[in-house]
């Protein structure tokens, strides 16, 4: 095994959004040992910064589902797969004709048409600014890195029918928090980000062991040598996981580190 990649959001950190003292410290051993700890978020760069500066992280960071890929010290993009931008002009369209105007992210900042209750929620939740721009599809002139409906999380599945129905294999949908439906560029994924850290790492893809909760965690197990869900996680991706621990709660990615340089030494 030679290095470690770990979603964010109730893998490495709970509900709480703190990374707990037992996480941080068998970040710092595995990366003493030797043995990087990744990190493959949902997240756009800005919002996922501070805990890697926090953990001591310097390898590349794998962003926005795979759409990015990051050097957390520069801020320099390495990879950046964004959605083409009239396929993003399109999805706007259908999802404000929906009555769900999604979150819009270009150039690592997020936007929307108007503020809603769920994108106050969501902005509350990563503690990030939300530019107001009007009418979304019409202001937009970037292709953006990726597009999120929010909404409640029964209303979620309907939505990504429709979304499904309208682009098929022009976009990839996944969801991350139950309430969250991510558009992003097909070719990309959190699987597509992890090849791109591991051949820049010299790592080979097979030693890696990766960590996840949600759906958007599938391609990150599927591509790693071996692939741990926290056991209260989606049950597509418990289903394809080769292995189980607790979640962030009770620290269990830093207890499975633990186990393993123990297991080393």
């Amino acid at each position: 095994m030679q290095a470690f990649a770990c979603d964010f959001d109730r893998t490495l950190v709970g509900r709480d959004a703190l990374l707990r003292p037992h996480t941080r410290a068998a970040i710092t051993r595995s990366q003493e040992a030797g043995i990087p700890v990744l990190v493959a978020t949902g997240r756009m760069f800005r919002s996922v910064r501070p805990y890697l500066e926090e953990a001591g992280i310097a390898d590349p960071v794998v962003c926005y589902q795979g759409a990015a890929v990051v050097d957390p010290v520069s801020g320099t993009f390495l990879l950046h797969e964004p959605i083409p931008l009239e396929t993003a002009r399109e999805a706007i369209r259908l999802l404000t004709g929906l009555g769900y105007p999604p979150n819009c992210y270009v150039a690592d900042r997020l936007y929307v048409d108007r503020h809603t209750e769920y994108s106050r929620m969501y902005a509350e939740f990563q503690h990030l600014p939300v530019e107001e721009v009007g009418d979304l599809a019409t202001w937009l002139e970037a292709a953006p890195t990726k597009l999120v409906a929010v909404a409640d999380p029964e209303e979620i599945p309907a939505i990504r029918q429709k979304i499904a129905a309208a682009f098929g294999e022009r976009l990839f949908l996944t969801t991350s928090l139950p309430y969250l439906l991510e558009l992003g560029n097909p070719a990309v994924s959190k699987g597509t980000g992890l090849e791109f850290v591991a051949d820049r790492l010299g790592v080979p893809v097979d030693g890696i062991v990766a960590f996840g909760d949600g759906e958007n965690d599938i391609e990150l197990l599927e591509h790693a040598g071996f692939g741990i869900a926290i056991d209260d996680g989606n049950p597509l991706l418990i289903a394809r996981a080769d292995w189980t621990c607790p979640g962030p709660d009770q620290e269990g990615v830093a207890s499975v580190i633990d186990a393993y340089l123990d297991s080393r030494a």
